[in-house]
């Protein structure tokens, strides 16, 4: 079994499952998020729900762990297969499964990091480790998370970018991911594989708008 991890099959198995995490953990992160649009007493109410379900507790750490484990994973097999090969070796550009996206996952990685990075400062730990206004909807007292999310997107210009640029990463990285994950572990042939690389770009497409959205939408409306 451990010789089956170090192997080139089980690194790429490791981070397929591991991106299966990453793609639950955005897709349900971004139903929340689009919330944003209808309101702040719609999103509230939504933030406050996420926060309080003892099943949504349970299950948002693990799907944290599995996105957490593929970036790290992701970096270390960057490092190990740079010290292993130095030179960047050619990539035949008429390979079918060789695309922009495959061939610069680490980069997209980076950017997709950045935007995490700044999303945990500016939202996931002020409002576990910060003070946030109290608002009061349907008689129950919350976090009043829409004021202090709206304020960023509206008075910070450079984190709308930032969210825009690296909601376009998400989207080329998960175009290759996607489809890659469900071929490393059997779920392709000849007849599937021009299915879900459409898929991946359609799911990839609507990745990126939605998380693109949310900052355009607070520029464009209080600006």
């Amino acid at each position: 079994m451990v010789n089956l991890f170090r192997s080139s099959i089980g690194k790429k198995l490791i981070m397929s499952l591991s991106g299966f995490f990453l793609i639950s953990f955005i897709t349900v992160h971004l139903a929340i998020n689009l919330c944003l649009l209808y309101g702040n007493e719609t999103y509230n109410l939504v933030a406050h729900f996420m926060t309080t379900n003892l099943i949504i507790g349970i299950i948002e750490p693990i799907l944290g762990i599995g996105f957490l484990l593929h970036i790290l994973y992701s970096i270390y097999l960057t490092i190990t297969n740079y010290k292993a090969r130095p030179v960047k070796y050619k990539i035949r550009k008429s390979d079918p499964v060789s695309s922009w996206a495959s061939r610069n996952m680490i980069i997209l990685g980076f950017f997709i990091l950045t935007f995490l990075i700044i999303h945990l400062i500016n939202f996931f730990w002020k409002l576990n480790f910060g003070e946030v206004s109290e608002i009061i909807v349907n008689g129950v007292n919350m976090h009043d998370t829409y004021s202090l999310v709206s304020a960023v997107f509206i008075n910070l210009w450079w984190v709308d970018a930032v969210y825009i640029v690296g909601a376009i990463a998400l989207g080329f990285h998960i175009s290759h991911g996607f489809w890659s994950a469900f071929q490393t572990i059997g779920l392709d042939n000849k007849n599937w594989r021009p299915r879900l690389i459409l898929i991946a770009k359609l799911f990839s497409i609507l990745i990126a708008t939605g998380y693109a959205i949310i900052p355009i939408y607070f520029l464009l409306k209080f600006n």
